[in-house]
């Protein structure tokens, strides 16, 4: 398939998603994460409409915001765990990090920003050990207790489980939309928390569902293959 039509598949499904549970499509960020593709067909995607791309590596990452410096109107999100030791060369570059995931990483950030630095807290709701983030109690504890100066929490990120359990996809979405409006409800300084960054191809639909306002699709959008998404 074409990215157009790729495209228009996915935001289709965004629709649908949306109406099944009364939302506006306006309500849904879609973030296309391009790690498979590089800057000749990002500006595919680009010339298609799309504004908001995600990447998970830090020197890709570099690489393709030099690339498309031209296209000031892009809006950058970093999606994959990054090394501390790379903060100080992303973060003028980012728009919205999609993985604080530890406090020596909020350390780091804080040391390095001169201006806001819009974060998405990474959430393990799932509780398995190969994703990165912090439990939902470590969640609510480190909130509580921090005094941010520059990071801006605006919401909060899960990776769900790969399952083909819809029931399971559910509850982990529906529990990160539960603490996102318990954390907002505290109403804490640089804590917003107004936003869910959660749902990938294979589970946007539900996310939506359950109140994702920004979704990381990739292979859904890139693959010349003819998939359901």
């Amino acid at each position: 398939m074409t990215k157009q039509a790729n495209l228009t598949k996915v935001t289709n499904q965004i629709e649908l998603a949306c109406a099944e549970s009364n939302r506006s499509k306006t309500d849904v960020t879609l973030v296309a994460v391009t790690k498979t593709i590089d800057a000749t067909e990002m500006t595919e995607l680009y010339d298609l409409g799309v504004r908001h791309f995600g990447e998970n590596r830090a020197d890709v990452f570099l690489e393709k915001t030099t690339q498309l410096a031209n296209k000031d109107d892009i809006c950058w999100h970093y999606i994959g765990s990054l090394q501390t030791r790379k903060v100080k060369d992303v973060l003028p570059k980012i728009d919205y990090l999609h993985s604080l995931d530890r406090a020596s990483l909020a350390k780091e950030i804080e040391k390095r920003a001169t201006k806001p630095v819009k974060c998405f807290l990474q959430v393990n709701i799932s509780g398995e050990e190969t994703k990165h983030g912090f439990s939902k109690e470590e969640a609510l504890s480190y909130l509580q207790e921090a005094d941010f100066k520059y990071i801006e929490i605006v919401g909060l990120m899960t990776m769900a489980p790969i399952t083909n359990s819809d029931i399971e996809l559910h509850h982990v979405f529906h529990e990160l939309k539960q603490l996102q409006q318990e954390i907002h409800a505290l109403q804490l300084k640089n804590i917003p928390c107004t936003e869910l960054s959660m749902g990938m191809t294979n589970d946007f639909g539900i996310a939506i569902t359950e109140g994702a306002t920004f979704i990381r699709v990739g292979r859904a959008l890139v693959s010349d293959e003819n998939m359901e998404v």
